[in-house]
C-alpha cells in the first residue's frame, strides 16, 4: 500500500502514519507546519517531510489511498490534486475503518470519559495478554504510540463526535461500526462545533443506529439524558447493558473496588473513574475476561495522561493535574478530589481555554461547578481571546457565571504567578485543570513552588 497524508503533523495522523509504517506500507505526507512531539516521533521513523508546505506534485496515480487530516483546508493544494485524479480520500477514522473491516470494533463514545474508558480496556488487554489495535487520545504509560495497526483481531477506538475532516463533517465516530460500543454519558459543551443540544443529540442517536446487527450497547446508566436517549431509540437486533458506579470503599485517600465478587484496590479514584471502570470491565467481559483477571490488571492502571495525574506531593500538599475544561468535566473532576481527600483543603485553578468556555453566551453552563473547592481561582488569557477572534471577557461576567462570589478571576498571567507564590498550601490538594498551558506557565517549577517547605 502506498499512501499520502495531508496534514502528517497531527496530533493523531502523524501516529497513524507511523502506525502504518510499522505495517509495511510506503508513507509519505506533507504539512505546513509540524509541532512537538509529532515533528521528533516523524522524524525518528524517517517520516518527517523534507520541507514544509504543500506540495501538489507529491499527489500521484500510484497512490491507493490519501489521508485528510482535520487541519486541511478545503483549497489545499494537494487536495485539489487528489480530487484531479480521482484518488480514495479518507480522513482517519474513514481509514481506521478500512483497516478494520474484518476486526471486532469496540467504539468508547461519549461526552466525558473516552479516553480514560479506552485507556482502562487497552491496559486491561494488555496485561492479559491479548492482541488487539487501537486507538486513543492520549500517550499511556506502556504504550510507545496512541494508534496501532496490525494483524490483531481487535481494534479498541477512542469514538470522538466532532467533524473527521474538511471534506467529511461528520462525526468521526459514524465511521467506526462498532461490535461493542459504549456511551459514557452526554453533555452538551461545544457550542461551536453544535449550535443546539438537539443537534448534539442527533450525532449519538445516529451512533446508536451503527452498531452492527448483534453487537452490545453499553450505556451509563446515571445519566438521565442517555438513559431517555437509549429508550427513545431501542433496537431489537443488539444488545444494551447499563452500568453505574461499582461498589466501593475510601479509606486514607484510596480507593477499594468490588468488581463481581473480585475486590481491589486503585490508583485511580472518583466516581467518573469507577463509571469509566464499570464500562471497561463489561467490554473485557465480552471479549471472553474474567473479574479475577480484570480486577488483577486494572489495580496497576495510573490513568491517561493529564486526567487526575499526580504532578508531585509531600507530607502536607498534593498536586494533581487534569484535562477538564468542558463544565461536566470540571464538576466531576472537583467532586472525585473532594470525596477522595474530605480532610484536605481543595484549591482549584481553572484555566478557560476552548471556543466554548471563553464565549460569552456559554459562561452560565459553569454555574456552581467551583463550589466544592475551599478556594477557586479561574484564569484566561487575553492572548486566547485574539487568537480565537473573540471579543473581550470582562472579568464580572465570568464571575457571575460560575455563580460563586468566593471565586477569583484573573486574566493576565503575572497575576495569576503572583496568586501561586502567596497561597497557603498547607494540608491541601491543588487541582489544575486546564486543556491548554495557562499562557505559557512552566508546570515543573511552579509545582516545585507549590511544595517548596516555606509553602506547604
Amino acid at each position: 500500500m502506498n499512501i499520502h497524508f495531508i496534514s502528517i503533523g497531527g496530533s493523531v495522523m502523524h501516529q497513524l502514519a507511523i502506525a502504518l509504517k510499522r505495517k509495511g506500507y510506503q508513507i509519505s505526507g506533507s504539512d505546513d507546519e509540524i509541532f512537538e512531539p509529532a515533528l521528533s516521533n516523524l522524524q525518528a521513523e524517517g517520516l518527517l517531510p523534507a520541507e514544509m508546505g504543500w506540495h501538489p506534485e507529491r499527489i500521484h496515480a500510484g497512490l491507493n489511498a490519501v489521508i485528510l487530516g482535520m487541519h486541511a483546508r478545503l483549497d489545499n493544494p494537494e487536495l485539489q490534486r487528489a480530487r484531479e485524479l480521482d484518488l480514495p480520500i479518507y480522513s482517519f477514522p474513514e481509514y481506521i475503518f478500512q483497516e478494520s473491516r474484518d476486526k471486532q470494533r469496540v467504539v468508547v463514545g461519549g461526552s466525558h470519559g473516552k479516553t480514560t474508558t479506552t485507556s482502562m480496556i487497552m491496559h486491561v488487554l494488555r496485561q492479559s495478554g491479548q492482541a488487539f489495535d487501537y486507538l486513543v487520545g492520549a500517550r499511556l504509560p506502556g504504550f510507545d504510540q496512541s494508534v496501532n495497526i496490525t494483524d490483531a483481531p481487535v481494534i479498541v477506538c477512542e469514538g470522538d463526535e466532532y467533524p473527521a475532516s474538511a471534506i467529511e463533517k461528520r462525526p468521526k465516530f459514524h465511521f467506526l461500526f462498532p461490535h461493542i460500543a459504549i456511551l459514557t454519558g452526554i453533555a452538551w459543551d461545544h457550542i461551536n462545533v453544535f449550535p443546539t443540544f438537539d443537534f448534539y443529540l442527533e450525532q449519538f442517536r445516529i451512533f446508536i443506529g451503527m452498531i452492527e446487527k448483534g453487537g452490545i450497547l453499553i450505556y451509563n446508566d446515571t445519566d438521565p439524558e442517555l438513559v431517555k436517549l437509549v429508550e427513545e431509540t431501542r433496537r431489537s437486533d443488539i444488545r444494551y447493558a447499563p452500568y453505574g458506579v461499582l461498589p466501593h470503599r475510601i479509606d486514607a485517600g484510596r480507593t477499594t473496588v468490588t468488581i463481581d465478587g473480585a475486590t481491589t484496590a486503585l490508583k485511580v479514584f472518583g466516581n467518573h473513574n469507577l463509571l469509566n471502570l464499570h464500562a471497561a470491565w463489561l467490554v473485557c467481559r465480552e471479549l471472553g475476561l474474567t473479574a479475577e483477571a480484570f480486577a488483577a490488571a486494572i489495580a496497576g492502571f495510573t490513568g491517561a495522561a493529564r486526567r487526575l495525574e499526580l504532578l508531585g506531593e509531600n507530607a502536607n500538599t498534593i498536586v494533581y493535574r487534569d484535562f477538564a475544561h468542558a463544565p461536566s468535566k470540571v464538576k466531576a473532576t472537583i467532586e472525585a478530589v473532594r470525596r477522595q481527600f474530605p480532610e484536605r483543603r481543595l484549591l482549584a485553578v481553572l484555566e478557560l481555554h476552548t471556543y466554548s468556555s471563553l464565549n460569552a453566551d456559554f459562561m452560565n453552563e459553569y454555574a456552581g461547578a467551583l463550589d466544592a473547592a475551599d478556594e477557586g481561582v479561574v484564569f484566561y488569557a487575553k492572548h486566547a481571546l485574539e487568537l480565537k477572534r473573540l471579543p473581550d471577557l470582562p472579568a464580572d461576567l465570568v464571575r457571575a457565571g460560575f455563580a460563586n462570589e468566593r471565586v477569583q478571576v484573573l486574566n493576565d498571567r503575572a497575576a495569576l504567578e503572583d496568586w501561586f507564590g502567596r497561597t497557603d498550601y498547607s494540608n491541601a490538594v491543588v487541582l489544575l485543570m486546564s486543556s491548554g498551558n495557562y499562557d505559557g506557565l512552566a508546570l515543573p517549577p511552579l509545582v516545585e513552588t507549590i511544595l517548596a517547605p516555606d509553602k506547604s
